[in-house]
């Protein structure tokens, strides 16, 4: 009780102080209300925002304030995102018993009093508009300010009791008001956040266009530029026919997320649109139906598909580049509008309907929505990744570190069967996301994987059939070769523990598991993970999403292990869940030997099975196989193979000192120029199963590395700078650190820490090189996961 009266107190003193600064703040500047900063760029101080501005907070701040997981929700990626400030409410909120309100920038708030009337609180000055009062009552400048006064430590290390990098750190986000007692509190805690300050001329930048009060402007002159494209394929988008419709739902509903260009020319920077429902038709200014999911019930007779030009600054966390062109919009034509495509009527939006796609869109032929899927597969399966999300442990702690994924082919005849089958197993298909964002767990759970056991038992009895009646043979002939044109047929997947990247190609080492996807885990996956996925939603709904995609993890796993010798299956399957809870096992080994049926490919029993069936997968794509992430292929440096074969064939010891991440610039000071290479440490486990114990199912004796050419993933963990002629010796005392005082040493010599003087142009040269190798798939990275080792 005398705790409860001391808390009480304090929160009474706290609010006290809060009133008593904003009473000052209102005194020297006036009653603080919202302010027009947003103009046309075609105004003079906004358009030295877009040209001067920007760059620099796209550069020093946008790597911590981009997407869901900025600090205090302060996106500094557009306009918009700095008008709207900051609040307490946090995203990613594990513990939370029913969902948040949404917070999506542009589509939950049409203004910036809506924003504040959601708890958003300003970091420009609201008050009087002088330059005074835009500095002393302005939150973005005195956090600028404060890292001038308390910015340099001189230490390569900073102190851990004064920084937590740790993703889930105490947040301050306080307004104006409260912000002298952050300061005195933690001087240091001047923004960049343990980063180097900006320059002189950076900060004079910034702070003039804060004391003119901050105009600003979105740049639209590159996308005004392509509105003939926008209104032709806007046009192709919203026919009227049901047919039409029901196409353009599907397309919606799996391209939501990414972002859409027209650029016929692949080395230069395109502009970037997002697939939006709008309650207006084209030629209208978009109105942006708002709902959490999008096969939600858009709540008009008629929705309209637009497409919204992409305000925020490009961040590699959340890019998925998707072109259209005129072979695309042919290829659709003929999938989808064919004469023989028969559509009485639309879908409901009724959550058990719109949630299953195999009950929606049973009037589209399955092979064609498959082929949807596999024209882009590298594109869906980095939804997964990317997704809603810009945090993924939740939906990604399922999933190994590395493997290779390959896909059915489109035109088996089981394939043609289907969709009848499907649709007659639409309550076993029932995926949890089809329930509300709050659910309880287990009850759920148990439901759903009831429904899971059922479906599979009723597919084991229809292939069965098929491989009777239509003298089918699991044979390499099942799979995708990408018909010779597309190389989206073999793809590689790692992930970095709460993020992940995939590539085309069959980068690294053999893996110790590889998926086989066919057209219903495809798509279950991703209303799963992306569609279907919530991350308001409370911690059931999220428990239930991870606990369901260990169900169709080990689908795509067992699909694999379906072309193994039958004497070497449940041995390959055993060994990937060593230690797995009781459960799991019992799944897995209950398996009965005809849900695999029986292979017909040949192979030597002298040597290992896996082995002989990853050669083979290697041999059937080979024509069409991408080369972009293998060293040999590009004629890189023998001193950079060199290393690459060294230290890929490492296992334990010093691997498991580095970052899941790591870049790395190898300098050819004879010819001035520097290449780029990853570095990614792949972290072993017994099994993957576990949901909350994945440290007690770590080997890190058996982490193991691959080095690949360019840039590949969001965070890096780490920076390395390196001569050519001195990756031997980098290789050397690498090998020999043993613990984390030798890997400091190491950082020393080689590391581009975050408190190096060098940080800032290292960042930029990085960054600058990538757009220049990527200027469709680049992005600003993030740097919240970078070391302070």
């Amino acid at each position: 009780m005398i705790r409860r009266f001391a808390v009480f107190w304090v929160l009474l003193f706290v609010a006290g102080c809060s009133t008593i600064l904003i009473n000052q703040f209102d005194q020297r500047f006036g009653e603080a209300s919202v302010q027009t900063r947003i103009y046309s760029e075609d105004y003079p101080p906004a358009a030295e925002f877009i040209d001067e501005v920007k760059p620099i907070l796209d550069q020093r701040c946008v790597m911590c304030h981009a997407c869901y997981d900025a600090p205090c929700q302060l996106k500094l990626t557009s306009a918009a995102g700095i008008d709207r400030g900051v609040t307490t409410a946090r995203v990613y909120n594990a513990a939370r018993l029913t969902a948040d309100p949404t917070t999506r920038l542009y589509t939950d708030a049409k203004s910036t009093q809506m924003w504040r009337q959601k708890g958003f609180v300003p970091v420009l000055n609201e008050r009087a508009q002088t330059e005074q009062a835009n500095r002393e009552a302005g939150l973005m400048y005195q956090a600028l300010q404060q890292k001038r006064t308390h910015g340099e430590t001189g230490e390569a290390i900073l102190d851990p009791n004064a920084y937590d990098f740790s993703l889930d750190r105490a947040q301050q986000c306080v307004g104006i008001e409260g912000y002298a007692k952050v300061q005195a509190s933690h001087p240091e805690w001047g923004m960049p956040y343990g980063l180097p300050p900006l320059s002189d001329e950076e900060f004079d930048t910034l702070t003039a266009w804060l004391a003119k009060g901050a105009p600003m402007a979105d740049s639209l002159k590159l996308h005004q530029q392509m509105q003939a494209q926008v209104e032709q394929w806007e046009a192709f988008l919203n026919g009227d026919s049901l047919k039409q419709q029901l196409m353009a739902r599907y397309i919606y509903e799996h391209l939501y997320i990414t972002h859409l260009y027209f650029a016929e020319d692949s080395h230069t920077r395109p502009a970037f649109f997002k697939l939006v429902r709008s309650r207006t038709p084209s030629g209208q200014p978009i109105d942006e139906i708002s709902t959490r999911r999008p096969y939600d019930n858009p709540g008009v007779e008629r929705v309209y598909y637009r497409l919204a030009p992409e305000r925020e600054s490009i961040v590699v966390k959340t890019h998925i580049p998707y072109r259209l062109d005129k072979a695309r919009a042919e290829r659709w034509t003929r999938w989808f509008l064919a004469d023989d495509i028969q559509v009485d009527s639309l879908p409901s939006y009724e959550p058990k309907v719109a949630g299953n796609p195999f009950v929606a869109y049973l009037d589209l032929p399955l092979n064609s929505r498959y082929r949807f899927l596999l024209d882009d597969a590298e594109t869906f399966i980095m939804g997964f990744m990317k997704g809603p999300v810009c945090r993924g442990q939740v939906a990604l702690n399922v999933i190994q570190d590395h493997f290779w994924v390959f896909f059915t082919n489109p035109d088996n005849t089981y394939e043609e069967k289907e969709a009848q089958f499907l649709a007659e197993q639409s309550e076993h298909m029932r995926m949890p996301t089809v329930e509300q964002s709050n659910v309880l767990p287990i009850r759920t759970w148990l439901d759903y994987s009831k429904r899971y056991e059922n479906y599979i038992n009723a597919r084991i009895g229809v292939v069965r059939e098929w491989i009777n009646q239509d003298g089918g043979k699991l044979n390499l002939d099942l799979l995708w070769d990408g018909e010779g044109n597309n190389d989206n047929a073999a793809l590689t997947i790692f992930r970095h523990f709460d993020s992940a990247s995939v590539v085309k190609g069959l980068v690294g080492r053999e893996p110790k598991t590889a998926w086989v996807i066919d057209y219903p885990l495809f798509e279950r996956i991703h209303y799963l993970l992306v569609a279907g996925f919530d991350p308001y939603g409370n911690l059931g709904h999220q428990l239930v999403t991870r606990m369901y995609m260990d169900f169709l993890r080990m689908e795509g796993e067992f699909s694999f292990a379906s072309f193994l010798p039958a004497q070497e299956r449940y041995d390959e399957l055993r060994s990937w869940y060593v230690g797995a809870d009781k459960s799991i096992v019992k799944f897995v080994e209950s398996r009965p030997q005809e849900a695999f049926f029986k292979s017909a490919i040949k192979f030597d029993s002298d040597r290992p099975a896996k082995s002989q069936f990853y050669k083979m997968l290697h041999d059937k794509v080979a024509p069409v196989l991408s080369h972009k992430y293998q060293l040999d292929a590009l004629q890189d440096p023998a001193e950079v193979m060199s290393f690459a074969q060294h230290i890929e064939a490492w296992q334990g010891g010093a691997v498991k000192l580095l970052p899941q991440v790591t870049f790395i610039q190898v300098d050819q000071p004879e010819t001035a120029t520097s290449r780029y290479y990853t570095l990614l440490r792949h972290n072993a486990h017994s099994n993957i199963s576990s949901l909350f114990l994945e440290k007690d199912n770590r080997l890190p004796d058996q982490d193991y590395l691959s080095l690949l050419p360019g840039l590949v993933g969001a965070y890096p963990g780490a920076f390395w700078q390196v001569k050519q002629a001195d990756l031997a010796q980098l290789e050397q005392q690498l090998l020999q650190a043993k613990n984390e005082g030798d890997y400091q040493d190491f950082m020393q010599n080689y590391g581009v820490r975050r408190t190096n003087a060098a940080f800032w142009p290292y960042s930029d040269r990085l960054h600058q090189r990538y757009l220049q190798a990527e200027p469709v798939s680049s992005g600003i990275l993030d740097y919240s996961r970078l070391e302070n080792r």
